[in-house]
């Protein structure tokens, strides 16, 4: 299915993730990515969340980072989406943590949803990203340290 959301997305040629490295990801000796498959009447996987923990300084507390929400285009509007929020917002509530945090497409239709449950954008904070050369680069700048 995350071969399915990158097609959403309208960037397939982007995505390179193997079941291999998901399953190593997912069930590993440290993993760091966790995961929820919501599933039909008849135990058809029809949607997913895949999250890991970040950190707020500021409040002292983890938060949970929805890397991907993604919910088949047949069982949009059947409550699988809200079931899978709902789940990590339980998540976060249980184990004190301060807040649940995703990004979304601005021209994806789902932002309506995101709105409707209470969640809202931060048009403050502007997100960078660094990959390819660049990264290579900034990397290569790093001296190792003495002693």
């Amino acid at each position: 299915m995350v071969h399915e959301l990158a097609e959403y997305e309208r960037a397939p040629e982007l995505c390179h993730l193997t079941e291999a490295q998901l399953s190593a990801a997912l069930f590993g000796p440290r993993p760091a990515l966790f995961g929820h498959v919501a599933v039909d009447a008849a135990d058809t996987p029809v949607g997913y969340a895949l999250w890991f923990l970040n950190f707020s300084t500021w409040e002292g507390v983890h938060g949970i980072y929805l890397e991907d929400l993604y919910v088949r285009p047949a069982a949009r509007g059947t409550g699988a989406g809200r079931l899978l929020l709902s789940t990590l917002a339980g998540i976060c509530v249980a184990r004190g943590y301060a807040r649940l945090e995703w990004w979304v497409l601005n021209w994806n239709p789902a932002r309506d949803f995101y709105h409707a449950i209470g969640a809202g954008p931060m048009d403050e904070w502007v997100p960078y990203r660094l990959t390819g050369p660049a990264l290579v680069t900034l990397a290569a700048a790093v001296t190792p340290p003495v002693g």
